[in-house]
């Protein structure tokens, strides 16, 4: 018999403990995640993995360090390099998985950098502050580049600026890594868009807001070599009765695409929603209670059967059971202590026989 084999990694603020990558082995079937290893990183705020699943980045404070993901979903170190301002929030690759970008969230500014034939950090190939005043002034009152996301035909960079209230848009030149600013999409003020993500056919882009605790929907074409964004939804991330500081926090795809999870901080809760697969929009499932604090990052199952909520302040990760047709998530087995967890993925990584 045939199964597959997985790991999931999750990046901690280190705190005096410079561990700040733990490597767990996920038992899949039975819902469960079990500590493997450390890995050495100084606060790795955010994390990601380059397309073909060889290299895997982080954010670090001293810029971004690659490391070569082995065939046992170990981590080897291979290289670092600076990004030239204060530490990055988040990070992603393009789709031929030769550049990377990283959004700044304290200086405004994006990252771009290429990556070198053996996966490592290479040298930056532009650098853009973004500009302006934004809404709130006691806290969005300048950028505040939260996410960096290249659409999926690898056309464009979306930058979501929760200072701006805008996601930038920028054409990108993939010979050599430069930017141009292109068109703004503008989102509700007040609203502070945390993170864009498109669907894996890459005709719809998800925006969750972090202060206004919604979700837009976009549909995505390309006319004249423009991009061209519509929304076609606004949808709530929480229920009628909810915390009134609530912060929208993680946008998860299931691996299917057939749903779209989040986590609400403060309330304390994850909502999941389906996707309608010819229209892109969603259909509110349930929103429900995480039994932590601070849910900020979220990870589902490749099943879509479990779900773990990584609980930044309560420092602990939660695992449920989830049913789809009832609409429920159920809690399952016991929590995981971890120190101020920022950011979860699971990765499938050989077939073994067992």
């Amino acid at each position: 018999m045939k199964g597959d084999k997985y790991v999931a990694y999750v990046a901690t603020y280190t705190q005096g403990n410079d561990k700040g990558i733990q490597i767990y082995d996920v038992d899949v079937r039975e819902g469960t995640m079990k500590p493997r290893e450390q890995v050495t990183i100084t606060n790795p705020s955010y994390f990601t993995m380059s397309h073909d699943l060889n290299f895997f980045y982080s954010i670090t404070d001293l810029g971004v360090e690659a490391f070569k993901i082995l065939e046992d979903g170990g981590l080897e170190p291979i290289n670092q390099g600076s990004i030239n301002g204060m530490r990055g929030c988040y990070i992603s690759t393009d789709y031929t998985d030769q550049f990377l970008f990283v959004a700044g969230y304290h200086d405004g500014k994006i990252t771009v950098l290429r990556i070198r034939e053996d996966g490592g950090v290479g040298e930056i190939t532009d650098e853009v502050f973004h500009k302006g005043m934004g809404s709130i002034a006691e806290r969005n009152f300048r950028p505040h580049v939260s996410c960096v996301k290249m659409t999926r035909d690898n056309k464009f960079l979306c930058a979501a600026d929760l200072g701006l209230d805008h996601v930038k848009i920028y054409s990108f030149n993939d010979a050599d890594g430069k930017i141009k600013l292109i068109e703004i999409v503008r989102c509700e003020l007040e609203s502070a868009p945390k993170y864009i993500k498109f669907r894996k056919d890459g005709k719809f882009a998800y925006i969750i807001h972090e202060l206004k605790n919604i979700i837009d929907v976009y549909t995505y074409e390309v006319e004249n070599n423009m991009p061209i964004f519509n929304k076609i939804q606004t949808i709530s991330t929480l229920n009628e009765y909810h915390a009134s500081d609530s912060a929208a926090c993680a946008l998860k795809f299931s691996v299917d695409s057939k749903y779209l999870f989040c986590s609400n901080a403060a309330d304390n809760s994850v909502g999941a929603f389906a996707i309608d697969q010819d229209s892109g929009m969603l259909t509110k499932k349930f929103v429900l209670p995480i039994s932590g604090d601070y849910p900020k990052d979220i990870g589902v199952f490749p099943n879509t059967k479990y779900l773990v909520s990584l609980n930044h302040e309560s420092d602990s990760i939660t695992f449920f059971h989830i049913d789809m047709e009832k609409k429920t998530i159920v809690m399952h087995g016991k929590e995981l202590k971890i120190n101020k967890g920022n950011c979860i993925a699971i990765l499938k990584i050989k077939e073994q026989t067992e």
